[in-house]
């Protein structure tokens, strides 16, 4: 009876041993996760401050870009095709796919709107791809007009 008792003894001390490692090493994995969360936050943070000057460099730079952004900002939040914003924005489809996407080099494509974040483009399911702007392309469209005022 005394060595039974010894063993349930041990058994519980084991467990437990193994419970405390196994809740460590949820802590351990808990508190990694969350420092990898804010160096991935502070990561996405410091891309969009290095790209604000870069969007309003390249918003200055070229018109269209800046009429495709103005466009996609006055009918957010709906999203149109590359032919409907070329008729509203009295440009060629080419010029506002470059605008959008980037194309050769005329419209550089780390210059692109989609490139720069401020447009997303989704497709549909018969090749139709729709555009419309982000949150910080708006973002960006509003301070770049109220430098103008």
């Amino acid at each position: 009876m005394h060595i039974i008792m010894h063993i349930i003894v041990l058994k519980y001390i084991y467990i437990n041993i193994r419970l405390r490692i196994l809740y460590k090493k949820q802590w351990l994995f808990i508190i990694c996760r969350f420092v990898d969360g804010m160096q991935e936050a502070n990561r996405i943070e410091d891309s969009i401050d290095i790209k604000r000057p870069l969007v309003i460099r390249a918003l200055r730079r070229s018109n269209i870009r800046r009429k495709v952004a103005e466009y996609l900002f006055d009918i957010s939040p709906s999203y149109s095709y590359t032919s409907e914003i070329a008729y509203n924005v009295g440009a060629t489809s080419s010029n506002v796919i470059g605008a959008l996407r980037g194309m050769n080099s005329r419209y550089k494509k780390d210059e692109s709107l989609i490139g720069l974040d401020v447009v997303e483009e989704k497709s549909s399911s018969r090749n139709i791809r729709l555009y419309g702007i982000t949150p910080f392309g708006k973002e960006m469209i509003e301070s770049v007009r109220n430098s103008k005022l």
